[in-house]
């Protein structure tokens, strides 16, 4: 059997299959349905420094091939999820790591530094897609200066693996790798969600309640594949690759592309097994094709 065991950062997974963010809960909810301890990392939930309610419904529509959501970050704050999510998770036999995000530089700063404590979250996976209310709205994630600076920032309050999940929603994906990178990022993570609408027709207005959303499933994965492939060539540290991934063939392609891991995303709302399904597919596919390692195929496009 090939080895599945792959590396980002200091960060060591049994294999490189991960779940997406905000796609998985904290992991607890899917445990009657896949053993938790062999997924290669699970990526919990959204985290922000205060309480958010999310957004008003309708936040979820069903697309031809994939969905949108605008659930806009419900969660109950970091104090919370130390006092009394980590306490039911920290013992789970995987890498857990924590979804970051936040409406200002400091609110990241404040988030990463109070996981920091926690003994057995070895990562954090940065989300800068989110709302800069100090500057208009704007999204750290779109602009360099932007992502440059919550990187920079956290990297001062934070001192395990940092993963920084990218936007596609810009020019040059490639340039803001590049910029996190030299912050002090040890890993990237992309795509995070393509911004979509859809519209009732009768109605006459938007199917979701703010109007735009999140396009996520397998529409987006060659959209996704692109990308990642472009940013695996920009810069020196791994790529975590999503979007779109629900069998071990579409994995295989991120890899290919210059993935060190793959995350599952939308998937799981169909099969809560899929990881498992993927990771020996995997295996499955290596195997049959004399490969030794995954590192056999990465970056090989």
């Amino acid at each position: 059997m090939a080895n599945i065991n792959v590396k980002i950062g200091e960060l060591e997974l049994k294999n490189p299959v991960m779940t997406a963010s905000g796609t998985f809960g904290y992991g607890i909810e899917f445990q009657d349905f896949v053993p938790l301890d062999q997924i290669g990392g699970i990526i919990v939930k959204g985290t922000t420094l205060l309480h958010r309610e999310g957004n008003d419904y309708p936040r979820m529509h069903e697309t031809a091939s994939g969905m949108l959501n605008c659930v806009g970050l419900q969660n109950k704050g970091v104090d919370y999820f130390c006092e009394h999510i980590y306490p039911e998770i920290k013992d789970i036999d995987t890498n857990m790591i924590v979804n970051v995000s936040g409406s200002t530089v400091e609110d990241y700063g404040e988030c990463a530094a109070r996981i920091n404590d926690l003994e057995k979250i070895p990562a954090i996976e940065l989300n800068i897609s989110c709302p800069n209310v100090k500057h208009g709205g704007m999204a750290f994630g779109t602009t360099v200066d932007g992502a440059s600076s919550v990187v920079r920032e956290v990297r001062k309050r934070y001192n395990k693996t940092l993963i920084v999940k990218l936007s596609p929603n810009v020019t040059d994906i490639a340039e803001i790798a590049r910029a996190v990178e030299a912050e002090g990022a040890d890993s990237v993570s992309l795509i995070n969600t393509l911004m979509g609408m859809a519209i009732d027709i009768e109605k006459r207005k938007s199917l979701l309640s703010i109007g735009t959303g999140g396009l996520s499933g397998p529409c987006v994965k060659p959209v996704a594949v692109r990308m990642v492939n472009q940013v695996a060539k920009a810069v020196k540290i791994p790529v975590v690759g999503l979007g779109g991934i629900s069998t071990a063939e579409d994995a295989i392609e991120f890899f290919m592309a210059g993935a060190t891991a793959i995350e599952i995303g939308t998937a799981n709302f169909l099969d809560p097994a899929v990881t498992i399904k993927v990771r020996d597919g995997i295996n499955d596919w290596l195997d049959s094709h004399n490969c030794s390692s995954i590192y056999d195929i990465i970056g090989i496009i």
